[in-house]
């Protein structure tokens, strides 16, 4: 078996491959001081609470934008499991053709997000859109060309951004709504909140439509944290959550 790991600002997913279906996906908080121990047992908790014996997994990829989180994760893989990880970084093979001025600055997240979305939907263009700490949208060409992509505040930064800068503003749950017109403090800023992230994707994906693909129409992959939320409004073709873990598996399986 194969454990992949994704460590992002505000949580870590991780999978549990059985060959190429997976067969376990978990969730916890992510900070970038925590300790060796600290992910050791929760991961073996993980397993164990799973009816997965630790024994059974033979390889360990990660993918990671916290440097700290990632020192501490490796040697908690070297303890735990006694096996060194697999890390997605600059210099691995991708089998992307990509178009950054400066490649290494391409997010680790994002090129999982684009090897697991071609692997998927081959020969065709894409754009890979995903909801987490940050909103972000890759463009994909039908050849593999990762074209370059869009970073903006996620929903849950934008709705930290008003609760800290304005005074008469409490936090409120994330939801979707079917009215944009709020009838309350807590309605307007859930509609703003989620008609904003709307209106900023669509304006997106219609620029990347005429400067990526030539007017062509792309499909369109949601994934991370929030992609359910934006699977009713047919802002999104195909929703995957954990593409990002599906894409550390197949780099991991390219770089054997």
């Amino acid at each position: 078996m194969i454990l992949c790991l994704n460590i992002g600002n505000t949580n870590m997913t991780g999978g549990v491959f059985d060959g190429p279906s997976l067969k376990l996906d978990f969730r916890r908080s992510s900070r970038p001081r925590i300790s060796v121990d600290e992910f050791g047992l929760f991961l073996l908790g993980v397993l164990h609470s799973n009816a997965i014996d630790p024994s059974a997994i033979r390889q360990i990829a990660i993918c990671s934008v916290l440097p700290e989180a990632t020192y501490s994760l490796n040697s908690a893989c070297r303890k735990y499991f006694s096996t060194d990880p697999f890390v997605i970084r600059s210099g691995v093979r991708t089998g992307l053709k990509i178009r950054y001025r400066n490649p290494r600055e391409v997010g680790a997240d994002r090129i999982a997000n684009a090897m697991a979305a071609v692997h998927h939907h081959p020969q065709q263009d894409l754009v890979v859109a995903s909801f987490g700490t940050a909103t972000t949208f890759c463009a994909i060409g039908a050849d593999k060309t990762y074209h370059g992509g869009v970073i903006l505040p996620g929903i849950r930064i934008s709705l930290a951004a008003l609760v800290s800068h304005a005074a008469q503003l409490a936090s409120v749950e994330i939801i979707p709504v079917d009215h944009v017109v709020g009838r309350s403090t807590a309605e307007s800023m859930q509609s703003g909140l989620y008609y904003g992230q709307i209106g900023m994707a669509r304006e997106i994906i219609d620029r990347m439509r005429t400067e990526a693909f030539q007017g062509r129409q792309p499909l369109v992959i949601g994934t991370g944290e929030f992609s359910g939320l934006f699977a009713t409004p047919g802002l999104l073709d195909v929703v995957r959550p954990e593409l990002a873990l599906e894409g550390l598996y197949l780099a991991l399986m390219m770089n054997a």
